[in-house]
């Protein structure tokens, strides 16, 4: 692969931004004391119950709290609530923590908690309530107590209650002006500029080491870089680009963390196609495709080779299933299987085209030509298309495509292999993009979602990513590594594999 695309391209950004970070010159600081994040896009909203962008959920973990959290290993952890009890496989019951404060200085009670969910039950709510179509009703218990009914089992239920807890009453308002429970309380919004926190000295779980965080808009990927390297910026979290932070690990004065994600980028194909709708067709698509080489090269190593959508962190992982590794030769041979003999062997006429759809942005139109390079040296022509986002999303959706590239974020909990691969969720009822049918996989999800103990659930979801797997509706390229870097004299950083802000509560200068 030395003289693949992705190195060049590698090089040549290398080069133009070594020239611009030693071009970059210091200056001061402006906003004292707090520690000042890096951020490539804006928040939206400060409502938890309606913003679902990365940017205002990143605002979200710091200004309040949920009734449980996700562990290391992605199952929730108790937060706001002491505990979550399950008396019967339709209802949940939350215990609340006593004595925990909003910025106000009023106590949290199930008022707030009932005020929250409920919003989501209003047909007039202009909010995230897509999550919440099994909840039947929120019920106050006592003043410290909440129960969740629902409309038939999901035992993904409380995934859902992750989930940041307004105060009762408090409408729109916390759209531009919250009052959470967070470690941090509003200073200042400015969208597309920045939001001011300070710190909250009454926070249940103990004060900030820092006076407070400033999440600052850098649009641009490279000015991120120079922002880090002149230290008007203290830290930026996933919002780097791979090359650019090679660089900055080069130039030696910045530090690097990293820890396993779960972002996982994928390519999606047409089960409706003519040439796709064979099983060899698809299997010798990910042969042919060298997974190592992009992981290598055009993420700098800050990836793994993917296996499927549930992340390896997760508790209902199953490694045990079809995997591609780069083999040239077998995929040859699944193409003659199929009946798309190669017309003149090592000649220049392909076995047949497919056209490829993927983003503008320059590194996945450079993973699309090192895909290209690889397939067409298994006799597929690819034709490449790149697309704005929301064109591209479009295309997806509508079943426009062949293949295309996209990446889902943040993936925590196997029920996104429902969202995803069920027959049901066809769009617009869910994200079956690629119209994969399987009855054995529609039937085990139902009994991993109506299943109410864990390990019942890992046993129906292990054998439906087996069938998924051997079926190959995706073929998985990577999952994102998590990477900080952050000026030297900062402290306490730590990576979750959703890289969550919530640690920035542990952060300090030193």
């Amino acid at each position: 692969m030395a003289a693949s695309p992705v190195v060049s391209f590698v090089l040549a950004g290398a080069v133009a931004l070594g020239c611009a970070l030693i071009s970059a010159c210091s200056r001061g600081r402006s906003e004292g004391t707090a520690i000042i994040v890096g951020a490539a896009n804006s928040a939206i909203n400060l409502d938890p119950r309606v913003a679902a962008d990365e940017a205002s959920q990143k605002a979200h973990q710091l200004l309040y709290n949920s009734l449980v959290r996700i562990g290391s290993d992605l199952r929730i952890v108790p937060e706001l609530a002491e505990s979550l009890q399950q008396p019967d496989d339709r209802t949940y019951v939350a215990h609340l923590r006593r004595g925990v404060r909003f910025h106000d200085g009023r106590e949290l009670t199930a008022d707030d908690v009932a005020y929250t969910f409920r919003s989501f039950l209003d047909p007039t709510f202009q909010g995230r309530s897509g999550a919440y179509r099994l909840l039947a009703s929120v019920e106050i218990v006592d003043r410290y107590t909440v129960a969740f009914h629902l409309k038939e089992p999901f035992g993904s239920f409380p995934i859902n209650l992750v989930m940041g807890i307004v105060e009762a009453g408090s409408g729109a308002a916390n759209a531009r002006a919250p009052i959470g429970t967070g470690p941090y309380k509003l200073v200042s919004f400015k969208p597309d500029d920045r939001v001011v926190l300070a710190r909250f000295d009454g926070y249940f779980d103990g004060p900030a080491k820092n006076d407070g965080i400033v999440l600052k808009v850098v649009p641009d990927d490279t000015m991120r870089g120079l922002e880090l390297r002149k230290g008007t910026v203290d830290l930026v979290v996933n919002d780097l680009g791979p090359d650019i932070v090679w660089q900055l690990q080069q130039d030696g004065r910045l530090r690097v963390e990293t820890s396993p994600g779960t972002d996982y980028a994928y390519i999606g194909l047409n089960l409706r196609d003519s040439i796709l709708q064979h099983l060899e067709v698809r299997q010798a698509i990910g042969y042919a495709i060298n997974r190592d080489a992009i992981v290598q090269y055009l993420r700098r190593g800050l990836a793994r080779t993917a296996v499927g959508i549930v992340p390896p962190m997760s508790w209902a992982f199953q490694r045990d299933v079809f995997d591609f590794h780069y083999d040239p030769a077998q995929a040859r041979r699944l193409l003659d299987a199929a009946g798309f003999r190669d017309p003149d062997g090592d000649g220049p006429r392909p076995r047949f085209s497919l056209a490829l759809k993927t983003s503008t942005s320059e590194v996945y139109r450079i993973q699309a030509a090192a895909i290209q390079r690889d397939l067409a040296q298994v006799g597929i022509a690819l034709d490449i298309r790149s697309y704005e986002l929301p064109t591209l999303f479009g295309d997806v959706v509508r079943g426009n495509f062949q293949l295309y590239t996209l990446q889902f974020v943040g993936v925590t909990d196997p029920d996104m292999l429902r969202r995803v691969f069920h027959s049901k969720q066809v769009p617009p009822a869910g994200l079956n993009r690629v119209f994969y049918r399987n009855a054995d996989v529609d039937q085990l999800i139902e009994q991993a979602s109506a299943a109410t103990h864990d390990e019942q659930r890992r046993a129906f979801y292990a054998r439906a990513q087996q069938i998924i797997a051997h079926d190959v509706p995706y073929i998985g390229l990577w999952y994102k590594t998590n990477v900080a870097v952050f000026q030297p004299d900062i402290r306490g950083v730590r990576l979750s594999p959703i890289a969550d802000f919530t640690f920035l509560k542990d952060v300090y200068r030193q």
